[in-house]
């Protein structure tokens, strides 16, 4: 019905050309008094060679349509799909299409490679900068502790864990595109999970001075223990990052694995971009202490498992972390 209707648009000059031909003939003939039973035999046979010719350009009409909406709904138009042109216009507007799809490929494949390149310096790069960091670490072992040197040993550890946590951040995002091929889902303890990230930040609660509120979550969960094991992790260096003083209470609210901090917490107007790549609202910008990566690595790959993540904060009041780690059945037709 639609396509009738563009079609007649379509073709209103003619048939308003025909029309008013039609006016012409009928003026000229009466003029001249020619009969009105021949005039309508006339007209009769104009009309139906008219409807005629109509009916089958707009079958032709319908078909080249249907062809150009079909190409329009692939991602990339093959040149090849298109129907034949009808008229040089149509000739030139394929040669232009052509042009465009080849531009594009050409396009395509030199960001395609350049990002190879990129991911390839970087991932380079992170495996190299790990054989200092465990340098580091033998070192800082090997330094005997005294009264004096105690506090500066502590607080050297504690930056050179946020260096490893920076690097296995810029680790994740280079893999984080071919992550579907990486993920393995089983069921998990969701306790066992958890408690491999607060011992991989035990040290920092201590030197921190933060207490840490654990309730079994006494929970099974259909899900990839290493990628999930990153967001839980990423989510704790987020809260002791941002709370000076307090605790961080780990605990299940209405299927929900909750992560609740004491932090500096996050202005209302800025809770909706959180999740965004490189934003870091308020008391980000304040504190200088935020990349803008963090959560919305987060986000994107809770996103890629099929879980969900959602953020409550009051200012200066703390930060609730909610993740919905329960898998939507995926419905068979």
């Amino acid at each position: 019905m639609r396509t009738g209707i563009r079609y007649l648009k379509e073709r209103m000059k003619i048939i308003v050309l025909y029309l008013v031909f039609s006016g012409i003939f009928l003026v000229v003939f009466a003029l001249y008094d020619i009969r009105l039973d021949a005039v309508g035999y006339a007209f009769l046979l104009a009309l139906v060679l008219m409807l005629g010719f109509g009916g089958s350009d707009f079958c032709r009409y319908y078909k080249r349509a249907r062809q150009l909406e079909e190409a329009k709904e692939r991602i990339l138009v093959n040149p090849a799909c298109l129907p034949e042109a009808d008229g040089r216009i149509e000739e030139l507007y394929q040669q232009i299409v052509t042009r465009l799809e080849e531009e594009m490929t050409e396009l395509e494949s030199s960001i395609r490679i350049s990002r190879q390149e990129m991911k390839d310096y970087y991932g380079m790069w992170v495996h190299q900068i790990k054989t200092p960091i465990s340098a580091l670490h033998v070192l800082l072992q090997s330094e005997p502790e005294t009264a004096e040197s105690g506090l500066k040993i502590r607080a050297m550890r504690q930056e050179l864990f946020k260096i490893e946590q920076y690097v296995e951040m810029v680790l994740t995002y280079l893999r984080m595109e071919e992550m579907g091929a990486d993920l393995v889902f089983k069921q998990y303890s969701l306790d066992e999970i958890v408690k491999q990230a607060v011992r991989k930040y035990s040290q920092m609660f201590i030197l921190k001075k933060i207490r840490l509120d654990y309730e079994l979550l006494n929970t099974e969960v259909i899900t990839d223990e290493k990628w999930l094991l990153f967001v839980i992790e990423q989510i704790l260096s987020n809260a002791l990052k941002y709370t000076k003083k307090g605790s961080i209470h780990i605990y299940m609210e209405g299927g929900n694995l909750v992560i609740e901090d004491t932090g500096i917490g996050i202005w209302p107007e800025d809770l909706p971009r959180v999740f965004e790549k490189g934003f870091t609202g308020y008391n980000g910008r304040t504190d200088k202490k935020s990349t803008g990566i963090g959560l919305y690595l987060c986000k994107s790959v809770l996103t890629k498992m099929n879980h969900q993540i959602r953020l409550e904060s009051e200012v200066d009041r703390g930060t609730k972390v909610y993740l919905g780690l329960e898998r939507k059945k995926i419905r068979m037709e």
